[in-house]
């Protein structure tokens, strides 16, 4: 008579530390490059091998010089799908005036601005003339 078994399995240790490892990248990576380089700060500050090889990770990876995919990636979804009409002809026209009328708010306002710019250039170079003057006055009294 033949007894079978049931042979549980248990992680090596080493298969335990690479899915802690996979864990905290996967969470730093959620949080962006701003939580890697806090890491590696802690990590100079704690032991700086540490930091080291966090700042090498970071660079072979090519974590350090791109941006992050997801935040990235929502944003740029976000920012193509403003300007896709939706289907619904209210909404895309009640959108289609709110957007004309915020544009033309800013072309106001940039006008606005650009002569209050000319007119505080106007009054330094008036209060330039008239310093000078008076120095060519004085300069001519003496």
């Amino acid at each position: 008579m033949t007894t079978m078994t049931d042979t549980v399995s248990y992680p090596s240790r080493s298969a335990a530390r690479e899915s802690w490892l996979k864990r905290s990248e996967d969470w730093l990576d959620a949080r962006g490059k701003g939580a890697w380089i806090a890491t590696m700060v802690l990590g100079f500050i704690i032991f700086w091998p540490v930091g080291l090889a966090l700042l090498a990770y970071m660079i072979w990876s090519k974590r350090m010089f791109s941006s992050s995919s997801r935040g990235c990636s929502r944003k740029m979804h976000r920012s193509m799908a403003m300007g896709r009409p939706t289907g619904n002809t209210a909404f895309d026209a009640y959108k289609a005036d709110t957007l004309r009328r915020l544009q033309e708010e800013q072309d106001s306002f940039e006008s606005f601005l650009e002569r209050l710019r000319a007119a505080k250039d106007k009054s330094e170079f008036d209060a330039f003339m008239d310093e000078r003057a008076k120095r060519n006055e004085d300069a001519a009294e003496e």
